[in-house]
């Protein structure tokens, strides 16, 4: 469930800035958990997983302490909003790279990882196509074209940059059906085997994902991404991960069976990875909702360290200064690692003991 409040990619001078910006001293800002400790990323590499976080672009160019913070903390950084469709060619043929560069070339800077999101989704789409699409001025077979110049062009643009992408993103109901998109409506359940098929002709080397929230536990909806899987793999197309975001609230259970869930994806050879991970809760927080998002963040690190295939444990934000939550969930936040002032809150504590004592199988 990635943001629907899209910030405004950066212009081509501000990713100029998270260049030239790119990594002040992390001594310089002081205080926990930046100026002092081992780092999630040095522990992380201890348990052969990287460690990610969703990255504001804005707040990178502009916020010297989280564009420290992102560098310091973390190996594996995700585009928030400027590699999604809308942001890349908001003119049909006219595209716009300069946010999205600015963000490799800081995380090639920095020794970082770059995962890619996403490719093809429902949301977030540029005008032109959906207005084409509704006035009928965007035929199918012509959508069909515009969606595989879109894959091939974005995948080959970063060709060699980004390790892991979320090729299909959110195409189920809760139901396990597929989701009434204007992509299943024009083009059939076909466009979904022809995406990963086109992404990896693009780009071989890439690892390619679904991408879904509510799939934490095994449910219909994980179990359709499931029987997807068996099916497009016997047939030969390039589907090698299953991404689970873990937008998680702790007004509801914890979903028990987080683990076998993994395991049965890695039974197919399936890579897993946890690529949007929060856990909102009813505002104020208080010790006791801090405690438990806590253990909720340990439960889902625990579930990826015990699956040899979960590659990846990616946070959406670090800070609730810049969290999606409030603009979406009325009343709901504090969904972060670290509060609005960069503090480490219990859920930061969580994370960093369990990628400390833990040793992976």
């Amino acid at each position: 469930m990635a943001s629907r409040s899209f910030r405004r990619a950066a212009s081509a001078a501000t990713a100029v800035l998270i260049v030239l910006g790119a990594a002040p001293s992390a001594s310089a800002f002081g205080g926990p958990p930046a100026g002092h400790g081992t780092t999630l990323r040095k522990l992380a590499a201890r348990q052969d997983l990287r460690i990610g976080t969703a990255v504001d672009t804005a707040a990178l160019a502009s916020d010297d302490r989280y564009r420290t913070l992102t560098a310091r903390q973390f190996d594996s950084v995700t585009a928030e909003n400027v590699m999604k469709w809308e942001a890349v060619e908001p003119e049909r043929g006219v595209y716009d790279w300069a946010a999205a560069d600015a963000l490799v070339n800081f995380a090639q800077h920095n020794g970082q990882a770059v995962r890619g999101h996403t490719l093809l989704w429902h949301n977030q789409l540029p005008a032109w196509l959906t207005q084409g699409v509704a006035d009928g001025s965007i035929d199918a077979a012509e959508l069909r074209q515009v969606l595989r110049a879109h894959i091939t062009t974005q995948m080959k643009h970063f060709r060699g940059k980004i390790y892991q992408w979320d090729v299909v993103n959110e195409v189920f109901d809760e139901d396990g059906t597929l989701r009434k998109s204007l992509w299943l409506e024009k083009l059939g359940p076909s466009y979904i085997a022809d995406a990963f098929r086109w992404a990896h002709a693009a780009d071989p080397q890439a690892k390619l994902f679904f991408n879904d929230y509510n799939v934490e536990g095994i449910n219909p909806k994980s179990t359709a991404y499931y029987d997807l899987a068996v099916r497009l793999r016997r047939e030969g197309v390039p589907v090698h991960g299953f991404g689970i975001q873990g937008h998680l609230d702790i007004g509801y259970g914890f979903p028990s069976d987080v683990q076998a869930n993994l395991e049965r994806f890695a039974g197919l050879g399936m890579q897993s990875a946890f690529t949007e991970v929060d856990i909102r809760m009813t505002l104020p927080a208080d010790a006791a909702k801090l405690a438990r998002q806590a253990d909720d963040y340990r439960r889902l690190l625990d579930a990826c360290l015990n699956v040899r295939r979960c590659t990846s444990f990616t946070v959406w934000g670090f800070t609730d200064k810049y969290s999606w939550v409030p603009d979406t969930f009325d009343g709901q936040g504090a969904a972060n690692l670290m509060d609005e002032e960069y503090a480490a809150k219990p859920a930061f504590e969580a994370v960093r003991d369990e990628l400390a004592e833990r040793r992976r199988r």
